[in-house]
């Protein structure tokens, strides 16, 4: 896995957790997860939101007012609506001199490169946050895990958390933490904090 290509790794990403949405019961989607603002079914539904924000990001749109959250989702359609955004985002990033253009995040402008990259760490994250809750296995690949949470650590040195960064203090990782638990502690999640 190249850590210079946020395109494969975004890539590889979605295609992990697509794996995670699928793998989703309807009767599972009223579950906690580690994001104490999302049950199971606004997980997604933010998973999807983000997907879908990182495809208009490159259009030059405006990702808060371009995309919302999905609402009025059937309960057995989560995996289709985000294979639909997965592969849109994806056609969206298909021209390779953006990863070296200025774009602009809603909350920062950046290059393409560093704007995908943080959105690679995003599904990464939220894989982790999903498959906690529904009881998947959560340590996804690991060589890219460990290049989403170098993604992390870089992007959010230079940030107070809390406010307009959407993340709490991190937290102590369980010893022997795989790298996606060791990216949901830096992120401020708590690796044992089922649904």
């Amino acid at each position: 896995m190249d850590a210079t290509d946020p395109k494969g790794l975004f890539e590889a990403a979605l295609d992990q957790a697509a794996h995670l949405v699928e793998g989703v019961r309807p009767d599972q989607l009223g579950l906690a997860t580690p994001c104490s603002e999302f049950d199971v079914r606004a997980l997604l539904a933010h998973l999807v939101f983000a997907v879908e924000r990182a495809g208009a990001i490159p259009a030059g749109l405006d990702a808060i007012e371009a995309v919302t959250v999905p609402a009025g989702v059937p309960d057995g359609a989560w995996a289709v609506l985000y294979h639909q955004a997965a592969g849109s985002a994806l056609a969206a990033w298909s021209d390779p001199a953006l990863l070296d253009a200025e774009l602009k995040l809603p909350w920062m402008s950046t290059t393409g490169r560093d704007a995908l990259s943080m959105y690679v760490m995003e599904v990464a994250a939220h894989g982790w946050d999903l498959a906690t809750a529904t009881g998947q296995p959560s340590e996804g690949d690991p060589e890219l895990g460990a290049i989403c949470l170098d993604i992390a650590e870089q992007a959010l040195a230079p940030f107070e958390r809390g406010g307009e960064v959407p993340f709490e203090a991190a937290v102590e990782p369980p010893a022997g933490a795989g790298p996606y638990a060791r990216l949901a502690a830096f992120l401020g999640r708590s690796p044992l904090a089922a649904g």
